[in-house]
């Protein structure tokens, strides 16, 4: 069995649902609470052993790549002003020189044809991919739980989640099948059921180990829904020869390209902080009292 040691995260999206703020920032770099998103999910790969990490960018993408790079001015200035706790911060932050590549995927042509590009760097080995909008929150992060069920299982392993069983028409689906060590066997993948023909209410979540076929199969993959590559269609297709396992994540993710989301998730992980806690829980009780007493006065 192959150690997965590359991960794919696709940072190619427009960002529409974020409008206007996403015309000129990638939607990626939203910080939730002080960080930005893309950053949890590098944190997250690092964590579950990644050594390589492939962002397939787009246009207007490149402050990706300036955020991942060295800063010299401000690394100078922190250090001038004494600023020793930002320093360490930013330097923990950024990835060991050669790391990372970033390869363009030039039209939106899916989350299937994101992943298909970057074929070349991730060679003849599984690999790990990570969706950046699902921000994982947990005691540990979710890749990591699906790369423990993967040295044990081999094969390709997708992490996920319960939704409310009558919300299945909104995630792709996967089926139960036999238990296995933490996961279990995925007898099946639908994409948005009906809740009336949904296999289950388990729906993936965004993190994924794959096996290499997949790029064959993305290669000549007919469109699907939006007229898009999907990644999901692949893998039904990858599933008649490999085995698929679920991983269910012991912890929360946080759908961060939604605007609730997103506003949950930076509630979520300012409430986990000790130096924020106190403050923004008394903030939001301030805002609930106030907003019950505008409800009562109407």
């Amino acid at each position: 069995m192959q150690k997965v040691r590359k991960a794919v995260i696709p940072v190619a999206g427009l960002g529409t649902r974020f409008l206007p703020a996403t015309k000129s920032m990638p939607k990626e770099m939203l910080p939730v609470v002080d960080k930005p998103v893309v950053q949890y999910a590098v944190d997250e790969a690092f964590e579950a052993g990644i050594e390589h990490i492939v962002f397939v960018t787009g246009r207007n993408k490149a402050v990706i790549e300036d955020y991942f790079d060295l800063h010299p001015e401000l690394i100078g200035t922190l250090e001038q002003t004494g600023k020793k706790a930002q320093l360490q911060s930013l330097e923990s932050l950024l990835p060991q020189a050669g790391a990372t590549s970033f390869i363009r995927q030039q039209s939106p042509q899916g989350l299937g044809h994101a992943v298909w590009c970057a074929r070349d760097v991730i060679g003849n080995e599984p690999f790990a991919l990570l969706l950046p909008d699902m921000v994982s929150f947990g005691a540990r992060g979710c890749l990591a739980e699906t790369v423990d069920l993967y040295e044990r299982t081999g094969g390709n392993v997708i992490a996920v989640e319960r939704c409310d069983p009558a919300e299945t028409s909104k995630y792709g689906i996967v089926g139960r099948g036999d238990e296995v060590g933490s996961g279990f066997k995925v007898s099946a993948m639908v994409e948005k059921p009906a809740p009336a023909n949904a296999p289950s209410n388990f729906y993936i979540n965004g993190r994924y180990v794959l096996q290499p076929e997949i790029f064959a199969l993305l290669g000549n993959q007919q469109r699907g829904a939006g007229n898009e590559i999907q990644l999901t269609d692949a893998m039904v297709r990858l599933a008649q020869s490999q085995p698929f396992y679920a991983q269910p994540f012991d912890g929360r993710m946080f759908d961060c390209g939604s605007k609730e989301g997103f506003i949950e998730a930076t509630i979520a992980f300012a409430l986990a902080r000790d130096d924020m806690k106190g403050p923004v829980f008394e903030m939001l009780q301030q805002f609930v009292r106030s907003h019950e007493r505008r409800e009562v006065a109407a």
